[in-house]
């Protein structure tokens, strides 16, 4: 048990995770672009291009934030 609660304590994963109502993004190294139109996350190995309306960090905290808003686009840019 104690294994698993370290490894979900150390991941260091650039993931994002999309709901209905929000984007959920962990492990992010910047946001390089923000407005209420248009977000660019970028991770170690990727960034994350979201287009839409109203969009807002509802949540930011080291490596974790929460978008919400009107999503029209997610685009996921290797390299």
């Amino acid at each position: 048990m104690f294994r698993r609660v370290y490894e979900y304590v150390k991941d260091e994963e650039f993931r994002f995770t999309i709901y209905s109502d929000r984007i959920h993004i962990i492990n992010y190294e910047k946001i390089n672009t923000l407005n209420s139109d248009y977000i660019l996350i970028e991770g170690i190995d990727r960034r994350i291009s979201i287009k839409g309306k109203n969009l807002v960090l509802n949540k930011l905290v080291e490596k974790e934030v929460l978008i919400i808003g009107e999503v029209n686009n997610i685009e996921v840019l290797h390299g």
